[in-house]
């Protein structure tokens, strides 16, 4: 099939597809005119990976996780460590999202938001360190 269709089935759009294939991600056959033959096992992976990066998987880890996915003789602790992997850096995400609104909520809070210049918001802001 070509990219058109291999971008309706895996909800990927043709540009993400054709990046994927200049990194190496995927490599669909060409054909006799240099066009792109999308297999199912094409669109497919290509699934697989938009459900990764959904997740937000590195494009290194969809690298490793497509080929563990590919290795039958896999171990899934292979797959188990860099879901980890990812996972504490989420959490680490998720903790200085936390602060961040913590600390905008605190300065909102200590703001009069009225029509005097004085503005904690913009004091801390500016605050050399």
């Amino acid at each position: 099939m070509n990219i058109g269709k291999a971008a309706a089935q895996s909800g990927l759009p043709a540009k993400t597809i054709r990046y994927y294939e200049d990194i190496r991600l995927i490599a669909p056959r060409r054909d006799d005119n240099g066009y792109r033959d999308f297999s199912d096992a094409d669109v497919h992976k290509l699934g697989f990976l938009s459900r990764a990066r959904a997740l937000g998987f590195t494009i290194e880890h969809c690298r490793a996780l497509l080929g563990l996915w590919e290795d039958q003789s896999r171990a899934s602790g292979d797959v188990k460590r860099i879901a980890a992997e990812h996972l504490a850096v989420i959490e680490s995400k998720i903790a200085d999202l936390c602060e961040m609104r913590d600390t905008l909520d605190h300065l909102m809070n200590t703001c009069q938001g009225d029509d005097r210049p004085d503005c904690p918001i913009i004091n801390e802001l500016a605050a050399r360190d």
